[in-house]
């Protein structure tokens, strides 16, 4: 498989030219990278366009993941997130006669990311949650099939698209393939934020959104496969591609830089070569390594929750410990070995009752043999009295006020939160990990959703006057 927008760049490196175009490094600098740092310059190509180097560069991605088309975004799952509400957005419109409805929403499970929320301010989308009671903390709310579709029937218009993040944070991953059966039962699309889950296509059997039915999703390369930090990925099913390619299209550019970088965009590039050739080897070799950490972890106490395959995740509460207490512990270990020192193991996320940890095939031999040693050593292996986590939003029936546009909008105020019940939130106040919204804007604040954001650190909210 050619690497044509790495390729291209070598030449032009070769070729000792004149830098006389942006960016103003000129191809060189302190970090040691800008020489493969370029702009839009002739036989480039332009992402928003693609049909030069980047095109082929796409075209190649779509044939490994075995999608209708796969798009790059060099600003992460935020913008391919925004540039899926307004692909299903468009696709409601044109299908939906004038008189029936006066306004498209999304049908969702609670644990969107901010950038979903986002994107519905800006498109002005409303958006209905889905009933679930399998949850596990702030971060998780899996839905089943029957819940879609009981929420299907209690909406009385049809959605333009339901949403879900699958995996979630806590790599707890919906069942897609049923789930999308019922949506394309009751003619309405299915998105998924997949932005944890870009490895699950090359898995022996394929976990991917897409391949199980969804109609697209959103993959952040970076989060688990060897891309720098922004490259992501827009995937559209080959059963719906030609009704909404163009909107996608025209969303990423929409919502995206009109200056992408051309770093991640090589990085994606030579990624496509990694997935042809070793990636499934070295994936299938990393799961069996974590499957067995999880064991070892599990026969020394310790509370593993199952969950997607690259993910461990580590119930602290249920041994009595606040993971942020051990998220601490973790990168205060020191592990000396063949005279050389290492410091700290830090982990993806911690709350107050979980841990997790996101494995790659780079963690080499040396990493797991550091993760072996703590495990050894961690005070969860000496349980005490375990706590339950307080109840997530949306557990209870949430009061909505305004439509989030008319919220993020609307003239506000910064109050502390332990003042803001009976409140409308204006915009979200959430931390990055996990960036989960507790409280949606245009919501009325309730007394659960402040101990939510007291346990998070959150002490002040915007709301509305």
């Amino acid at each position: 498989m050619r690497t044509p927008v790495a390729d291209f760049i070598d030449s032009y490196i070769a070729g000792d030219g004149v830098r006389a175009h942006m960016p103003g490094h000129k191809g060189a600098g302190p970090l040691g990278i800008e020489v493969r740092d370029i702009t839009e310059i002739a036989g480039a190509d332009v992402l928003s366009e693609s049909v030069g180097i980047l095109g082929e560069s796409q075209k190649n991605a779509c044939t490994l993941f075995g999608t209708g088309a796969t798009l790059y975004s060099t600003e992460g799952s935020s913008l391919a997130v925004k540039a899926m509400l307004y692909s299903v957005m468009m696709h409601w419109k044109q299908g939906v006669k004038e008189t029936e409805y006066s306004r498209p929403f999304i049908l969702a499970a609670r644990n969107v990311h901010r950038a979903m929320l986002d994107g519905c301010a800006l498109l002005d989308l409303d958006l209905e949650f889905i009933r679930s009671g399998q949850a596990h903390g702030l971060c998780s709310a899996v839905v089943t099939a029957q819940e879609v579709e009981k929420s299907l029937k209690a909406c009385g218009k049809l959605p333009a698209a339901v949403y879900l993040t699958s995996p979630d944070y806590l790599g707890v991953q919906s069942d897609i393939a049923a789930i999308a059966e019922v949506c394309h039962k009751y003619g309405t699309l299915l998105a998924v934020d997949n932005a944890h889950g870009a490895y699950l296509a090359f898995l022996e059997a394929s976990k991917h959104p897409i391949h199980l039915g969804a109609d697209l999703c959103c993959d952040s390369a970076h989060k688990t496969l060897p891309v720098l930090t922004g490259g992501a990925y827009l995937h559209l099913h080959e059963n719906i591609v030609s009704e909404i390619l163009d909107s996608a299209r025209k969303g990423l550019t929409m919502f995206g830089s009109t200056s992408p970088s051309y770093l991640i965009l090589q990085s994606l590039d030579l990624c496509n070569e990694y997935l042809e050739r070793e990636f499934r080897r070295e994936l299938a070799e990393c799961v069996k390594k974590i499957r067995q950490f999880k064991k070892a972890a599990g026969d020394r106490g310790l509370h593993i929750m199952e969950g997607e395959p690259l993910k461990i995740v580590i119930d602290t509460g249920a041994s009595g410990y606040d993971g942020e207490e051990i998220a601490g512990e973790l990168r205060e270990f020191v592990y000396c070995t063949g005279g050389r020192k290492r410091s700290g193991i830090e982990c993806e996320f911690a709350d107050h009752h979980t841990v997790v940890f996101m494995m790659s095939p780079q963690n080499g031999p040396e990493d797991w043999n550091m993760m072996y040693r703590w495990l050894d050593r961690t005070r969860l292996r000496h349980p005490e009295k375990a706590f339950a986590p307080v109840e997530r939003p949306g557990m209870k029936p949430v009061i909505r006020r305004m439509t989030i546009r008319e919220a993020v909008f609307a003239e506000s105020e910064v109050i502390p939160v332990r003042e803001a019940e009976g409140r409308i939130l204006a915009q979200e106040t959430v931390s990055c990990p996990p960036a989960i919204p507790i409280a949606v804007s245009g919501e009325e604040i309730d007394g659960n959703m402040i101990r939510v954001f007291e346990e998070y650190g959150i002490r002040d909210v915007s709301v509305v006057k």
